[in-house]
């Protein structure tokens, strides 16, 4: 019959079950700071390697969020201090492991201590460095890492300071962290000014969210991240910065 009208002894076959609706996920607030090419303002908009993988992970995940770049220890504090607040990229420490709930590795890094060419100690562990001055970043894991073990530590607003203080001879020696994958050492070293002296220790780096983030947010952002190492896309934004990194 024409119409499309279910007659009275018609069978009526029940439809698929309705889908129940997504979760409506609340927003974010994602902090970093201005360190090239990991993470910056082009432009006024947040990008960089490290950045670009956040904004893929948090639209695939389909969570709205913003991302501000603010100096370290401010974006470091608010992620610790304000519900719903995350920081990139943060080291993941014992130190720091309580204060957070984690999403990641986005990455790895060394730590590595960093001396003044002709000058440099001769260090076989991280002990035989314990009556130097060492240079940090105010906030910085590698900074809490090394006082907390009773090292003397200068820390600084800004970092790259350190470049100077160290050749200036105000510090002993540097504290930096650095990729084995990028040409980040060769920029830190001045082109031979400084010089590698101890590796001290490696470590994973996260999107760090505050302690009060829901756990089925959390769970779903990991598991998106997860997808995006399988799918190749956190790769695709290494590769196209590294291409451009190699342009330079």
């Amino acid at each position: 019959m024409a119409g499309g009208t279910v007659g009275p002894t018609a069978e009526v076959r029940p439809g698929p079950a309705q889908q129940a609706p997504a979760p409506t996920w609340p927003a974010l607030v994602i902090t970093g700071e201005n360190t090239p090419p990991s993470s910056m303002l082009v432009n006024g908009k947040p990008t960089g390697y490290q950045t670009d993988k956040i904004h893929a992970l948090l639209q695939r995940a389909g969570v709205p969020y913003r991302i501000d770049i603010l100096p370290w220890k401010r974006a470091y504090v608010m992620a610790q201090r304000d519900p719903l607040t995350c920081v990139y990229s943060t080291s993941r420490t014992p130190e720091r492991e309580k204060f957070f709930k984690w999403v990641g590795p986005i990455n790895s890094t060394e730590w590595l201590l960093l001396g003044r060419a002709g000058h440099s100690f001769q260090l076989k562990t991280l002990e035989d460095a314990r009556n130097l001055r060492i240079g940090a970043y105010n906030g910085d894991a590698r900074g809490e890492y090394l006082r907390s073990r009773g090292f003397n530590v200068d820390a600084l607003q800004n970092d790259m300071a350190n470049q100077q203080k160290l050749l200036l001879n105000r510090i002993d020696l540097w504290a930096v962290a650095t990729r084995t994958d990028s040409n980040m050492l060769e920029r830190l070293t001045m082109g031979g000014k400084l010089v590698p002296v101890l590796v001290f220790n490696k470590v994973q780096l996260y999107l760090a969210c505050n302690a009060t983030t829901p756990d089925a947010l959390v769970d779903r952002l990991n598991a998106t991240f997860e997808t995006l190492r399988r799918d190749g896309t956190l790769k695709n934004i290494d590769r196209r910065y590294e291409e451009l990194e190699a342009q330079k």
